[in-house]
């Protein structure tokens, strides 16, 4: 019988050098982007004071909507198709006016969207209220 010869022990041994490369080369990568990440905040101070001390606002210009579908320029009744002509003639002498729409809640939808669209198509600013006496 033979025997068998007893050889060193082999221990497989982990080359660590190719993974620390990785570690460096993924450091390195994350610290360079890192350095150009801007963090966006608020400014809270408050602004200057103006030289002019009588500034008004801006005037508002009122469309009510009432429960009726009934349509008011600055308490004037008129038809929802002449609102833009009206809304005009006031901004023809006040230019920063801005449109204020004044829903009641039994208004009709589409209504409210014509005028809505016709002061977006004309850069007109608006927006938009749920008129004050409708209840909840």
């Amino acid at each position: 019988m033979r025997r068998r010869v007893k050889r060193g022990n082999d221990n497989a041994d982990v080359d660590m050098t190719p993974m620390l490369d990785i570690v460096f080369i993924l450091l390195i990568f994350f610290i360079v982007t890192a350095t150009f990440l801007q963090e966006q905040g608020v400014d809270m101070r408050p602004p200057p004071p103006s030289d002019n001390e009588n500034t008004e606002p801006n005037p508002v210009i009122l469309v009510q909507v009432t429960d009726e579908n009934r349509v008011f320029v600055n308490q004037e009744a008129t038809s929802e198709l002449r609102v833009l002509a009206a809304v005009s003639r006031i901004r023809a002498e006040q230019p920063d006016s801005a449109v204020l729409i004044e829903v009641a809640d039994e208004a009709e939808h589409g209504t409210i969207v014509l005028l809505w669209d016709e002061m977006k198509a004309n850069s007109i600013p608006v927006s938009i209220t749920r008129a004050e006496n409708s209840e909840s």
